[in-house]
């Protein structure tokens, strides 16, 4: 079709010649076509964006991420909007996703796409090689075998996801009939509003609205989002705090606006609005809120849910479980490679030999189909059929109780295991603090000599005498008295509040107000300490112990209680927290009875020393605690007048109201107090391990595992564990790793450590960001290669511990297990090649997303150097029969065309190849599984046995080819042998050669099993059984009066001898001059 010619400006035509404005282009050139053209052309553009944008909308409304947007929740009303339900979901696949993926799973190896390959091609007619039940069979096997699998393990995924989807939740609801409700925690909603009561966990997001505390407080312990022992405190709304009753939230009009969910865990930003009042916003941030996975310490809590499911902060601090591959089933499929090059290689060969004539192509897929038993197709069905067995042996070992495999296609993988990386708290601990020495100068006591602290403590307070407190501490105390003052300064010295059980109506779940909390009855017997360090816990336990109980507080006074039941009140004037800069904690106090003003303090050594009056047992003792493991904390005191005390009030009151350098002046003002004090004692706390977790970290460095330890502890805490725990060996010290900032400090740093040899690294997680930052290949070297690795305050635990998982994956190409306990390892777990979780007392979330799952760390022993040696050596054996079982059929093969002018016929038919790889000889290569070389004892008492299998020895290229060699000697023997011995008919070639390879087989697998077990008797005895039964009966391959006669026995011995006698007597001279190391030790 042809345009007129259009008369337009000079200007305009440049501007389209040049493509000026090119945006607009093709607006422009519109300008100058027809407009029936131009009214087409803009229709058929807007079907197309229709159509282009529908498209997207389904795609991001289904596939895509889900937007997170921020949100204004209705108090005690139905929030608008469309909230992911409050669901946790481990599963892999869905009822849409679980066929097409676990059928992309097994065809991405290049065995299962292999012989998919190969059973296709049998459906024409020209290349069709025997029936399709030959290929077709065996392959659908592997595949319903496999889909069975992975549809059990994502099921029991599902019922482990609903056992925690179940939790029962109270929520308020606007029937007045019925003012609470039990619900299932999936069911909760954006803006329910629920009760949380104590020691149960937190099922969603909330912001804290009213507390069961009179000042609308409550702890909660938060080690399985962040990794930190210490208890937070929380606060609730001071508006809601103040109702009278839960009812009233249903009827006030307000409102909480909160940003949109972020992975952020220790930030909030939230506002909360009174409808009814103007200008009544509060702020609101972290100490309002409680994350889920939380738990509540004491009391009770009500909130209102924000977030829910997938946009929790837990859930968006975990990484999506990955299908995880064996280091074992990547290395079979790089040989398989090999063997398919092979096949084509040997196709090929014969095409030259018979001449590249006529349909050649077609002659050689033919060879291709007839060599393709050199890779089986029963390698993925004995190694999935291995895989179950292992994870069976696993759950039914008896010192193994409680352990369970969530994951059965990688128990291989526990037998490789280079890095391990561990938590620390309810991992390697038990998170319980005890008091296990206290030291006066003078004398020590332990826990056998506590009695006495006890029996003194009582008599000192009984006689008032010894109550007045008149010494100045310039002369050396009695004992009695220090033992009194010591006792006294560690009930005094903390920030520890006791919380009491309360009685009153137990059938309902309200929150109780101020007046209601006044009329509940007190039970002193049932007390719980609630603070921010399970230290100062233990301390005041032991005080009260001894004698010397810590009765109640505020912010204001304290109370104590004395061995004679008289009780005690101080009036807090000063209270200076612990830091991790001071190292310190101190508090001033006015003792009531005989208003004595003291100064308390205890902290780390390093810092104490240089504060207290010189000693000369100070440096001594705290060595020694400190070798065995022990948390030590020196403590001092010191008495002030009135005069003294108000001199310091004004400065510090001044330093706190400074403008500029307000930090350093508070400082200051509070160092003027700690000079020349008096030394008290010296105190050793123990943090309780996880039963058997030194001899277990011991024999798991002996096999040659690192072990990385990473939490959300302080350094000093990491220190005293690592030691305690034997993480490193007594001839290995700790290299602390120093506060870097800057490039320069680390590239110091790095120095440093480096010149140290067989020493252990403690570092911060700020300084290890810093390192990866700018030098991540050489500290990687230097952490990979020492003894051990302390990653302390890894805060957000989950960024951190995934990130360093990742990292030790790609700088060593080693196999990572990764164990925990909490919510917070969750990430790493998943991440590691073996996750390990623990089933302990704060939850489950761990040991749900976790391969495998054992009740405590002392476990881990068995679970590697027994189980994991164990799967690893007989799935190397089982692969490498299998592999030899498909390599002597082939040579077998390849013998046969040549011999019989390279026709590309097949030797054996129909049922006797598909009988071949199934029920003639799968039971012996298949009760490989049952081999060991030593026994459970030998390899728990030689843990260096285990260090052998993580250089892949067992199943190598060197292995590999060993068994090619011995597969083309025999085959070759067997082929040739029966080629030579047969007299009149082709068939009794079949027979012969057949016979002898069945024998072969079963020879070999009895020459090659290490420990016999009755199954494998069985399976020998079965399998030659069944085949004496089928020359008998399958007249169509074996000649009846042939295979009776002398002849046919004297052949089948002969080639038989031949093909094994060799490897016998090789094996026999091996074990004399060259024996294996297990051998040695059996």
């Amino acid at each position: 079709m042809e345009y007129p010619m259009q008369d337009f400006e000079t200007d305009r035509e440049t501007d389209l010649l040049l493509g000026s404005n090119s945006a607009n282009n093709g607006s422009d050139m519109e300008d100058f076509l027809p407009s029936h053209y131009v009214r087409g052309r803009r229709r058929r553009r807007g079907w197309v964006t229709s159509l282009c944008s529908c498209w997207c909308s389904m795609w991001k409304r289904c596939c895509g991420p889900r937007e997170l947007t921020d949100r204004t929740v209705l108090i005690g009303r139905p929030t608008q909007g469309k909230y992911p339900a409050n669901a946790i979901r481990n599963q892999k696949y869905n009822i849409i996703t679980f066929l097409p993926l676990v059928l992309y799973q097994q065809f991405k190896f290049f065995l299962n796409l292999y012989f998919l390959i190969m059973a296709l091609s049998q459906f024409v007619p020209d290349i069709r090689i025997g029936y399709l039940y030959t290929y077709w069979g065996p392959l659908c096997f592997v595949l319903f075998v496999t889909i069975c699998r992975e549809a059990v393990d994502d099921l029991r995924r599902h019922r482990r996801d609903q056992e925690v989807n179940s939790q029962r939740c109270t929520r308020l609801t606007n029937n007045p009939d019925k003012l609470y409700e039990t619900v299932a925690a999936s069911k909760l909603r954006v803006g329910d509003l629920i009760i949380v009561d104590k020691d149960e966990r937190i099922p969603a997001d909330l912001v804290l609205l009213r507390t069961s505390e009179k000042s609308g407080s409550v702890f909660v312990r938060t080690d399985q989002l962040d990794g930190e022992t210490d208890w937070k405190l929380r606060l609730a709304v001071p508006y809601t705090q103040k109702l009278q009753s839960d009812k009233q939230l249903l009827e006030v009009k307000a409102s909480i606006y909160v940003e949109k969910p972020q992975k952020d865990i220790h930030s909030f930003i939230g506002t909360f609005t009174r409808d009814d009042s103007p200008n009544s916003s509060e702020g609101l941030d972290l100490e309002n809120t409680l994350w889920t996975n939380c738990v509540i310490a004491s009391g009770q809590a009500l909130g209102v849910v924000i977030y829910t499911g997938p946009e929790t902060r837990s859930v968006m601090n975990n990484s999506a479980p990955r299908s995880k591959v064996g280091l074992l089933d990547m290395e079979l499929n790089t040989l398989t490679k090999l063997l398919f090059a092979a096949v084509v290689g040997l196709a090929l060969l014969m095409m030259a030999l018979k001449g590249f004539s006529g349909p050649w192509y077609r002659y050689t897929f033919r060879f291709i189909l007839l060599f393709s038993y050199i890779i089986p197709i029963s390698l993925r069905v004995n190694l999935d059929m291995g895989k179950s067995f292992y994870s069976w042996s696993i759950g039914r070992d008896p010192l193994l109780k409680g352990t369970a495999v969530r994951c059965t296609t990688i128990p291989e993988e526990l037998g490789r295991i280079s890095y391990l990386l561990s938590d620390k708290t309810g991992t390697l601990t038990q998170n319980s603090m005890v008091l296990k020495r206290l030291h006066l100068g003078t004398v020590s006591y332990t826990a056998e000599t506590f009695i006495d602290v006890a029996s003194v403590l009582k008599g000192a307070y009984s006689n008032p005498e010894t109550m007045s407190n008149s010494t100045n501490g310039k002369f050396r105390r009695l004992e009695n008295t220090r033992i009194k003052d010591a006792v006294q300064a560690l009930a005094l010295c903390h920030n520890v509040t006791p919380v009491y059980e309360t009685t009153g109506d137990s059938e309902t779940s309200s929150i109780t107000s101020e007046v209601e909390a006044d009329q509940h009855i007190v039970n002193e017997n049932c007390v719980n300490y609630q603070a921010s360090s399970p230290d100062e816990v233990a301390l005041v336990q032991w005080t009260q112990e001894v004698g010397l109980t810590l009765h109640t507080r505020d912010l204001n006074s304290m109370r104590l209680k004395a061995p004679n039941g008289r009780l005690l009140n101080y009036t807090i004037l000063q209270v200076f927290p612990f830091t991790s800069e001071t190292k310190r904690m101190g508090i001033i106090v006015k003792d009531l009875q005989t208003g004595e003003i003291c100064f308390y303090l205890k902290g780390a050594d390093v810092v104490m020393s240089a504060i207290v009056q010189y000693t000369d047992w100070l440096d001594e003792e705290v060595g020694n605690m400190a070798r065995e493991g022990l948390r030590t904390l020196v403590v001092a005191k010191k008495i002030l007048t009135e005069e003294q005390y108000l001199d310091f009030e004004t400065r510090y009151n001044a330093a706190r109201m400074a403008i500029t350098d307000r930090v350093s002046r508070v400082a200051q003002v509070i160092e003027s107090l700690e000079r020349e004090m008096e030394l008290l004692c010296v105190t050793g706390v123990e943090d309780k391990l996880q039963e058997n977790v030194r001899p277990t970290l011991e024999l798991l460095r002996n096999a040659g595992i690192k072990i990385w330890m990473l939490t959300g502890d302080k350094l000093e805490t990491a220190c005293c564990i690592a030691k305690s725990s034997q993480l490193v060996s007594r001839t290995q010290s700790l290299y602390v790793f120093k506060k870097v900032v800057t490039r320069t400090d680390a590239h110091l740093e790095l120095n440093s450590f480096r010149r140290r040899s067989d020493c252990a690294l403690v570092i911060t997680g700020e300084s290890l960001e810093v390192c990866l930052q700018y030098y991540q290949q050489e500290f990687m070297d230097l952490a990979c290669s020492a003894p051990a690795v302390v990653c302390c305050r890894c805060s957000p635990t989950q960024k951190l511990q995934l990130y360093v998982v990742q990292l030790i994956q790609k700088h060593t190409g080693k196999r990572t297990a990764a164990i925990g306990d909490g919510g917070n390892d969750v990430s790493m777990i998943q991440q590691a090649d073996a996750g390990i979780g623990i089933e302990g007392r704060e939850g489950k979330q761990a040991s749900l997303a976790g391969d495998f799952s054992i009740p405590q760390f002392s476990h881990l022993a068995r679970l590697l150097l027994v189980h994991g040696r164990r799967s690893y050596k007989r799935s190397a054996s089982l692969s490498q029969f299998v592999v030899h079982r498909g390599l002597i059929i082939s040579t077998m093969q390849a013998v046969f065309s040549s011999v019989f002018y390279l026709s590309s016929v097949a030797l054996y038919q129909g049922l006797l190849m598909v009988g071949y790889a199934t029920i003639y000889t799968m039971f012996p290569v298949f009760s490989l599984v049952l081999d060991q070389d030593v026994s459970a004892e030998i390899a728990l008492t030689f843990p260096e046995l285990y260090k052998e299998l993580s250089k892949g020895r067992s199943l190598s290229y060197k292995t590999f080819f060993m068994w090619v060699l011995i597969s083309i000697y025999q085959g070759g023997v067997i082929m040739y042998g029966a080629l030579l011995l047969f007299e009149d008919e082709f068939i009794h070639i079949v027979a012969i050669s057949f016979s002898s390879l069945i024998l072969t087989e079963l020879i070999m697998v009895a020459l090659n099993i290490r420990t016999w077990h009755y199954l494998m008797v069985l399976a020998e005895l079965f399998s030659l059984g069944v085949y004496a039964i089928s020359l008998f009966l399958f007249h169509d391959y074996f000649d009846s009066e042939f295979i009776q006669t002398r002849d046919f026995f004297w052949k089948v011995l002969v080639i038989t001898l031949i093909s094994c006698l060799p490897l016998y007597i090789l094996k026999i001279l091996r074990k004399k001059f060259s024996p294996p190391s297990y051998s040695k030790l059996s």
